[in-house]
């Protein structure tokens, strides 16, 4: 038996990176994963992956900053596998820029997905939570939602936001055995890392040169990867942590004990 065996987990932003980890990782330990993406290539892929490896799998293709198609993501959960039990919010972008230099369109984007984005999908799956007698919800903050970001205001802000909405919501519904909790990443190795303009790169770099940057400046001396971001969300969202709500797990490598 998994940890999320007879469970029904829905991940968005789950076709590259953290939430393709997650979605594989509970697909592994028992969950039937609907995930979503903007990307239907890689998210079909996914979905074949998973069934291939015995799982039940659903991609459902979503702009989450779009309200009708937040609701048709939690519609197909529902209508194809009777419930959902497990949320975890991990999609999202990372936008940098000080209070001047952030343009109106990163920021209102920013808050969008971020924030805004997040809030819409609690509201329409504790509902559902609630009629399958309890659940979880796990939202992907930030190292940087309890510590300030340099250079990346918006991003900073969106995810101290989604810091104080998983307390206030851990608060609202503890007592419906709604648990709500965050998973709080540092630096963790993608494939945007490697990218022109990221971590004010002027030019692409090597996965050397991401491994050297991060080496300089954590205490662990070296990025995260998704994998383990995704360890942590299950703990979250399985009974191992029955007792834990409103609670921001950092897993930074020692970033923010600095």
């Amino acid at each position: 038996m998994g940890k999320l065996s007879g469970k029904v987990a829905l991940i968005t932003g789950a076709t590259s990176g953290i939430g393709q980890a997650a979605a594989i990782l509970f697909a592994a330990e028992g969950a039937t994963v609907v995930f979503s993406g903007r990307r239907s290539t890689l998210g079909q892929a996914l979905e074949t992956r998973l069934m291939q490896s015995g799982a039940r799998a659903l991609f459902v293709q979503t702009d989450h900053t779009i309200p009708a198609e937040c609701v048709r993501l939690v519609d197909s959960a529902v209508q194809a596998f009777g419930a959902i039990h497990v949320l975890f919010n991990n999609a999202g972008i990372v936008t940098k820029g000080t209070a001047e230099t952030t343009t109106e369109e990163d920021w209102a984007a920013t808050l969008a997905l971020n924030v805004t984005a997040v809030w819409r999908m609690c509201r329409l799956v504790i509902p559902e939570l609630r009629k399958a007698g309890g659940g979880t919800i796990v939202n992907n903050a930030s190292d940087w939602a309890v510590v300030g970001g340099k250079g990346a205001l918006p991003y900073a802000v969106s995810k101290g936001a989604v810091a104080q909405m998983t307390k206030s919501m851990a608060l609202d519904h503890a007592a419906e055995y709604i648990r709500v909790n965050a998973v709080c990443p540092g630096d963790t190795f993608v494939e945007r890392w490697l990218e022109k303009g990221y971590f004010e790169h002027s030019d692409p770099v090597t996965l050397e040169k991401a491994k050297a940057e991060s080496a300089a400046y954590l205490p662990m001396q070296r990025f995260g990867y998704p994998e383990e971001i995704a360890r942590a969300a299950l703990f979250l969202a399985c009974d191992d942590s029955s007792f834990v709500t409103g609670h921001l797990l950092l897993v930074d490598g020692g970033n923010t004990a600095q």
